[in-house]
């Protein structure tokens, strides 16, 4: 695969985000890397982006790489996307992705802003892998990356094949039971057009699949909001909740189909998203991919976007895809079948991103300051080592106040700032030398 990458960090090579790039350059040496640092070479781009134009012309892919400055891009970056409007360079088609460093603060925001200027480009967006500063580190930030670049070769290889893929002609029943996939809907007999996307899509999943339809439970009502819960996890009112909890929990991946209703999932899906209050604010389906059906312009409900982003980084499930019926560049339930396949058996693990990092930090400071009463989520929070607050990490407190008694001696401190660069980039020539992981 050709890629261009556009590097937005102003630091350019010396940028801890292209040390990612150069990472992948080495674990992938088939695909062809092409590198523009644009934000450190801003200045001469705006005086000639011919460099651009050659680069966009080989590219099968448009690899947007850079570091989170303010809510948003680097503002070198900010200009060099008006730069690539105002110059018409023709990239209407290509696929682009980017790939951000931070500390998780509005990284969401970051990345919107790129897909929302690169759709204005008429550019075939790829959901962006968002990394931790200090990711590229350790073993299973090296492993996530990797993991999500052979995810997204995987979609482009797909919807690029020049031969078409045979339907799947088995019957629900014949598929293959090495996963087990719940479809939980609202589907109403008359809504034509939702159960036909279910029934496409199982179609073309290649493993089992089960429909769990809320219309058929006779629910008592939505949450009280009483507390009864928080100790042993069991919801008060007795209608069977947790019983279908059980079911839908059993499975390996969790898809939801709906019509769009009041810019929202719909009432029905709302009683059932209160009802989980009983899982307290635990992720008791962590790791298991998911994926929506939609029936209606998902395209413009902007804040139902951020709630479906938001519960699955919430509930450490990879989001595979959101097929719609929108029609010309939505995801139709087969190419949806597909992505959710390939994240069942390559056992994709949620990206996580300001949604899941931030609202994971507020639960878990609650749920420790109310452990008292919140006594089930307590006990989950401890179990799987949730409790992973800062003021626990006292050899890296203790650096960094060594670090500061030397910052305020004036001799010192012109040394470390000269050198202080290459001391951040060590750490990584030693990764991409070492070459640590195999594809």
């Amino acid at each position: 695969m050709k890629v261009l990458v556009i590097n937005g960090s102003p630091k350019g090579r010396n940028s801890i985000t292209y040390q990612t790039i150069r990472f992948l350059q080495r674990k992938f040496p088939k695909d062809e890397f092409e590198v523009i640092h644009a934000g450190a070479q801003i200045h001469a781009l705006e005086q000639d982006m011919w460099l651009v134009k050659e680069g966009v012309r080989n590219a099968q892919m448009i690899l947007f790489a850079y570091p989170v400055y303010t809510f948003t891009v680097p503002s070198q970056l900010h200009r060099f996307l008006t730069l690539m409007k105002e110059s018409g360079i023709n990239v209407s088609g290509k696929y682009m992705m980017q790939i951000t460093t931070s500390r998780h603060f509005y990284d969401v925001t970051a990345h919107r802003y790129v897909e929302e200027n690169c759709k204005d480009m008429g550019m075939r967006i790829l959901r962006g892998f968002s990394a931790d500063m200090e990711d590229l580190l350790t073993k299973k930030g090296q492993l996530a990356v990797i993991t999500y670049w052979n995810y997204t070769k995987h979609i482009i290889q797909e919807e690029t094949s020049p031969f078409e893929k045979e339907p799947d002609r088995r019957t629900f029943a014949e598929k293959d039971r090495k996963y087990r996939v719940v479809i939980v809907t609202d589907c109403r007999k008359e809504n034509n057009r939702l159960r036909r996307m279910i029934v496409d899509f199982r179609k073309e999943l290649p493993f089992e699949s089960h429909v769990v339809n809320l219309q058929n439970f006779a629910f008592q009502g939505g949450c009280l909001g009483c507390f009864h819960c928080a100790t042993d996890g069991t919801c008060v009112r007795q209608d069977g909740f947790d019983a279908l909890q059980r079911k839908i929990r059993g499975a390996d991946s969790i898809v939801y189909a709906f019509s769009i209703k009041d810019h929202s999932m719909g009432n029905l899906f709302k009683v059932y998203d209160d009802r989980q209050f009983c899982n307290g604010h635990r992720a008791v389906t962590a790791g298991k991919p998911t994926a929506y059906l939609i029936d209606g312009e998902f395209s413009l409900e902007e804040n139902l976007r951020v709630i479906l982003e938001a519960r699955s980084q919430m509930g450490g499930n990879f989001l595979a895809g959101i097929a719609t019926n929108e029609g010309v560049g939505a995801d139709s339930p087969g190419t949806c079948a597909d992505k959710l396949a390939y994240a069942l058996t390559h056992r994709m693990k949620v990206n996580e991103n300001f949604y899941g990092v931030g609202g994971g930090k507020i639960f878990r400071d609650l749920v420790y300051e109310m452990q008292g009463m919140m006594q089930a989520d307590h006990r989950f929070y401890k179990k799987h080592g949730l409790y992973d607050f800062p003021q626990k990490k006292l050899a890296t407190i203790l650096f960094m106040k060594g670090i500061g008694v030397l910052l305020k001696l004036p001799l010192i401190k012109e040394k470390v700032q000269t050198n202080i660069t290459e001391g951040m980039l060590m750490p990584y020539e030693k990764i991409i030398a070492g070459n640590p992981l195999k594809e």
